[in-house]
């Protein structure tokens, strides 16, 4: 049995429940739950009140061992395989535009942690198979998340598995599972009696990576505990990709109880586009989730509520994603 041939069908029963279990896939009930925070970043203001119908999610990141059985069934070239249109890049030098992703790789004497470039490197070669480039592989990695994944390949898996990306809200109250307006995906604290529960940055980043949690970069998904939906890597590990198009806030609480927004699936494009690039065109999604180069002195978004633009052109070494079920069938993109 296939992904594709596994996942047909979502259907629930009278009662709300599953009518049968999918594989590879947990079944998240929905309900109520307060989205965002006003506790943290800007754009993840204001916490407001919605509700989601239930749905299946996949249980953990889709795996290089996944990805590459999509690739074999489709002949898929990923974006970051394939030389960008100028078109889309007005006064790029042609020269710049070549095939590859970006790969996390600080260069030594960081000081200024505002300039991203410092430890971001577009590379040439880098793409799925060669996640840091020309002569690496993912040999042995079957079960870690599959990354440099654009947007727009992460949805042709999908589609191809016969599921749907997540909205931000489905992502985000899975990743709750339950523990509404908890910090993190396990509770109020970090780590909990000193316990590592999730692939992210130990130490000063980017210059420093204690490793306390066993790994320097990716992990096999489920090294860490399963979430209270029984949900693997929801945090940490990598960014996912969601369906909804990216807003500079969320918005506010609805004045009365009856009309707390249902399954809601985010902004309009015309609002995602980057202000401080106003020249280049390029919509952005949702990601959420971080990553295991989010630490505590540099982007906290090891938490359910936060959230990250990311231009849907774009691949990197630690973005990956996963897919949901809906009993009503894919949702429009």
């Amino acid at each position: 049995m296939n992904d594709q041939t596994a996942t047909r069908s979502a259907a629930t029963r009278p009662d709300g429940k599953p009518e049968r279990a999918q594989r590879g896939m947990t079944w998240v009930p929905g309900g109520t739950f307060r989205m965002g925070s006003d506790d943290h970043y800007p754009e993840e203001a204001p916490s407001h009140r919605v509700k989601v119908d239930g749905f299946w999610m996949d249980t953990t990141p889709v795996t290089n061992g996944q990805f590459k059985r999509f690739v074999k069934a489709t002949g898929h070239v990923t974006q970051a395989e394939r030389r960008p249109d100028p078109k889309q890049y007005p006064g790029a030098l042609p020269e710049m535009l070549y095939a590859g992703s970006l790969v996390f790789l600080p260069r030594p004497g960081i000081t200024d942690l505002r300039d991203w470039s410092q430890w971001w490197n577009f590379m040439k070669g880098a793409d799925w198979r060669h996640p840091y480039g020309k002569g690496s592989h993912i040999h042995g990695l079957d079960d870690h998340p599959v990354v440099h994944v654009a947007y727009a390949d992460a949805l042709a898996y999908a589609a191809w598995a016969g599921k749907d990306l997540p909205t931000e809200a489905e992502w985000e109250f899975a990743a709750r599972a339950g523990l509404d307006g908890a910090e993190f995906a396990w509770g109020d604290e970090l780590n909990p009696e000193g316990r590592q529960m999730a692939n992210t940055w130990q130490g000063n980043f980017p210059v420093e990576n204690l490793s306390l949690d066993g790994f320097d970069r990716t992990s096999p998904v489920a090294a860490f505990p399963a979430n209270g939906y029984g949900l693997q890597d929801m945090i940490g590990n990598c960014w996912e990709w969601t369906q909804d198009w990216f807003s500079s806030k969320h918005p506010a609480d609805a004045a009365k109880a009856c009309c707390i927004p249902e399954n809601p699936r985010g902004a309009a494009m015309d609002g995602s586009f980057d202000p401080l690039q106003p020249a280049i065109r390029i919509p952005r999604r949702v990601i959420k989730g971080g990553s295991h180069l989010c630490a505590p002195n540099y982007c906290r978004r090891y938490r359910p509520a936060a959230r990250h633009a990311e231009a849907v052109d774009t691949s990197t070494s630690h973005l990956s994603f996963r897919c949901v079920l809906r009993a009503e069938g894919p949702a429009a993109t």
